[in-house]
């Protein structure tokens, strides 16, 4: 029978578990919640993403991570659809200029409307771009193996409005080739607008969402295939096999290498609150509560 549990770590007292699957909101984490005290104790850690709104909380549960020595990964889901990956295999070997993601979301703006989910409230979720910014950043990394060194940004609301209305970022990759996420709230994404385009230097390579499942391949214009999978589902059985086989090396990341992910849309918002400020963004290999300081929310 399952048992139900208002506390983590009673639930990590009374049980004997392999893996922690944890969904805790990213505001609500803390530095020794139940992700750090289950790699303690050696509980293998899927983390939904983001990991934290604090790089200060996300480097202290990285670090119980890695003094556990548990395998962990972190809900990127899109690295492990076969789509992606070939969009991985094209790019290699030619140079990155511009990578664009760009997102719309329908949202009924009447001023009257009030959050009824705590990820509908702005300074909880952190916005779209707290939501989807990381994983637009982890898919570019993982697509182009390229890491973010810069951050800028800026956001857009009105006080009476209970969501942002738009957040714009830029990035400065490591090449100094560049990466701008954009997300809209109030108007709907167009189905035949891309969500990620990659400019390189032999042409254009863009990801098409049609739905949660369904995603299409296009490059110089041409669609090359359209491909309907469940990544979710794929990357928690690719976890689960991981676990099983002891072998960390079934998985397309770990939770240290989130933190690559995650600090380029940390210092975004520390820039936007900072009136655009151009922040560096230090390497995931690097990062250090020292480094994080910066990055509080």
């Amino acid at each position: 029978m399952p048992h139900a549990y208002s506390d983590g770590r009673e639930m990590l007292a009374r049980e004997r578990l392999d893996a922690l699957f944890s969904i805790i909101p990213s505001y609500a984490r803390t530095a020794d919640g139940p992700e750090a005290a289950a790699a303690r104790q050696g509980i293998c850690l899927f983390s939904e993403k983001p990991q934290a709104d604090d790089m200060a909380v996300a480097v202290a549960i990285d670090r119980a991570v890695q003094a556990g020595g548990v395998i962990s990964t972190v809900g990127f889901r899109e690295r492990y659809r076969p789509l992606y990956q070939e969009a991985r295999e094209r790019l290699a070997g030619s140079r990155l200029i511009h990578a664009r993601v760009h997102s719309a979301h329908a949202w009924d703006l009447a001023p009257d409307r009030q959050p009824e989910r705590w990820w509908q409230e702005y300074a909880r979720r952190g916005g779209w771009a707290m939501e989807w910014g990381v994983h637009a950043v982890d898919y570019v990394r993982f697509m182009t193996g390229l890491e973010v060194v810069n951050a800028q940004a800026f956001t857009f609301g009105e006080e009476a409005q209970p969501v942002e209305l738009s957040q714009a970022i830029h990035l400065q990759l490591e090449t100094g080739a560049t990466l701008d996420i954009t997300a809209l709230t109030g108007v709907a994404h167009s189905p035949a607008e891309p969500l990620i385009t990659l400019y390189h230097e032999k042409g254009t390579l863009a990801l098409v969402r049609h739905g949660p499942m369904t995603w299409s391949l296009v490059e110089n214009g041409a669609t090359l295939r359209t491909e309907e999978m469940d990544p979710w589902l794929a990357h928690d059985r690719q976890f689960i096999e991981a676990v099983r086989a002891g072998d960390p090396g079934l998985l397309r990341n770990d939770y240290h290498d989130g933190l690559g992910s995650l600090a380029p849309i940390l210092a975004a918002r520390a820039s936007a609150r900072r009136g655009g400020a151009c922040l560096d963004v230090p390497r995931w290999a690097d990062i250090t509560p020292e480094a994080s300081l910066g990055f509080r929310r």
